[in-house]
Order: C-alpha cells, then structure tokens, then sequence
C-alpha cells in the first residue's frame, strides 16, 4: 500500500515543485548555455528499479575543455565557476524533478549509482535496487558524498528494509537544512573519491601465475 502512495506523492510533489521552480530552471538553462554551449542538460544512464537503465537528467556543470592533444582534461579543470555553485548547492539536480514525473526516481530512495557498479555489487547490495531510486536518500543525509561506498551502500540496505511514511518525512526534512548548510559537500575536486569499481577491483586479490617450467 505505501509503495503506490508514495508514488503519487512524488507525482504531486513533482510537479509542485517543477511549477515553483520554473523560473529558476529557466535562468539556470539560460546561464549554462551562455557560459558552456549547447547541450544545457547532461544526460546520464543509471540503474533504476529492478536495474532497468534510465537517462538520468542534471545541468552541465563541465565545459568540454582539452588539451593540445584533444585529450579531455580532468573534472577539476573542466568544472566551471557556475558548474561549482550548481554542484554545491544541489541545482544541478533540479532536470531529475522530470525523472521522478516519468517514474524513473522517487523523492526518497537510495542515489542511482553508475551502471559501471553493477558487476561490483554483492548479492546483498543488489537489493537495494528493488526499490525505485530517489532524489535523495538516508545515506545522503548521513555523509552525503563524502561516505565510503560500503557505509554508503549499507546505508541503502537499511532504508530498503525501514521504508516507511516516518523515515521519509525524516529524509525530506534533512535533505532541505542539508542544502541550504551545504554540508557534506566533496569541495576539492582535486581529490575525487575512488570510483567502486576502481575500489573493488583493487581488493580482489590476484591469483598466482602458475610456473610454466618442467
């Protein structure tokens, strides 16, 4: 029952917010296109619900800068002055108000990661993809970006298993004093947390080359 009911809150609360922030959109487009170009959202396919990929909707917070040798050069160079203040301040993520209209995400719910993740993820973590991901989650209002996956994705596990109207509420709440502090923010793109792939395939150990020698 609370599954269907959540979804109409967050068809209603969509379009609310959509409405009230139109304008605000409408300015940020208008500034990403003057200071980057075309293409003013940048889309990116995650797993959703049951790990069905979808385009996941943010504004450009990158310019396609490169170097002598057309190589892209690195987030932290690539990042605009604008790009900064919309990643800082979550504006960046206002498109996803779309993603949760079509069904794609939920207002509350574990973060869509890369598709990349999936092969990394343990039987157990796969279950957090049998809720639809959301705007914003219980591990994001315990550390938000800065948290190490594994605290992150155990975090995911325990809303899967507390979903409930009190938890959200607790969610919602904590994600708007969380905006407007800014806490939690990764400041230093200098310094960027380890990819999870990256991470676990590191950790696996390898296995000992066998001797060819008779």
């Amino acid at each position: 029952m609370y599954p269907k009911v959540k979804r109409l809150l967050d068809i209603v609360i969509a379009v609310s917010l959509l409405i009230l922030m139109s304008p605000l959109m409408a300015l940020i487009a208008v500034a990403v296109r003057l200071t980057m170009g075309r293409h003013v959202v940048f889309r990116q396919i995650r797993p959703g619900l049951n790990e069905r990929p979808f385009a996941c909707l943010k504004f450009r917070t990158m310019d396609e800068a490169s170097d002598q040798e057309g190589r892209s050069l690195n987030d932290a160079q690539r990042v605009t002055r604008l790009g900064e203040l919309l990643r800082r301040t979550s504006l960046d993520e206002l498109p996803q108000l779309w993603n949760i209209l079509r069904g794609d995400l939920g207002v509350v719910g574990p973060r869509p990661l890369f598709q990349s993740y999936l092969p990394y993820y343990t039987d157990e973590e796969r279950r957090r993809h049998s809720v639809r991901p959301g705007l914003t989650g219980w591990a994001q209002i315990h550390g938000r970006n800065n948290l190490p996956f594994d605290e992150r994705l155990a975090m995911d596990l325990w809303y899967v298993d507390h979903m409930s109207w009190s938890v959200d509420l607790r969610i919602v709440l904590a994600t708007i004093w969380i905006v407007l502090t800014q806490r939690g923010v990764t400041a230093d793109l200098n310094v960027p947390l380890v990819p999870l792939d990256v991470q676990r395939s590191r950790s696996v150990p390898t296995q000992p080359k066998r001797s060819t020698s008779r």
